[in-house]
């Protein structure tokens, strides 16, 4: 599976699971559930987009790269870089949101992130075992000419 396909089966899968694990989470520090819910899926839809973007540039680099394969320190890169983005829009959101300290929400957000960076991590990696690596992190064939270009 490739493409636009992946992406959205990749999304939808991810999403829907953190959803749910940030609803329980957000419910159990204090907040109804309903409100966490509205939460989690503000969240949801900003790491949708967000998904979208990253992943985007994430393969067109991986494209120009030599040396094909997502090794661990590529997919370690992955996660970090995509959970960076997501800690400068969502803390400001959980701010507001839940009605709590810039600070609590950083606080909150830290121990999301802690969860989603093996999260993210793991979920790439059995994504990848069920789905197959995408183009762009497949090994070139012999005789295959690397392509900067593309």
């Amino acid at each position: 599976m490739q493409g636009l396909k992946r992406r959205v089966v990749y999304v939808s899968l991810y999403e829907g699971i953190a959803i749910a694990f940030n609803t329980v989470v957000i419910s159990q520090l204090g907040h109804d559930a309903a409100h966490a819910g509205g939460a989690a899926v503000a969240a949801s839809v900003i790491a949708i987009i967000w998904n979208f973007v990253w992943n985007g540039a994430f393969e067109a680099w991986e494209k120009r790269q030599r040396r094909r394969g997502r090794t661990v320190g590529r997919r370690v890169a992955h996660a970090v870089g995509f959970e960076g983005g997501l800690v400068v829009i969502l803390v400001p959101l959980f701010a507001a949101w839940l009605g709590i300290s810039w600070w609590e929400a950083f606080v909150l957000d830290l121990g999301l992130l802690a969860f989603f960076l093996a999260y993210t991590y793991l979920f790439n990696w059995a994504f990848d075992a069920v789905f197959g690596l995408p183009l762009s992190a497949q090994p070139l064939h012999e005789g295959q000419q690397f392509e900067a270009s593309r």
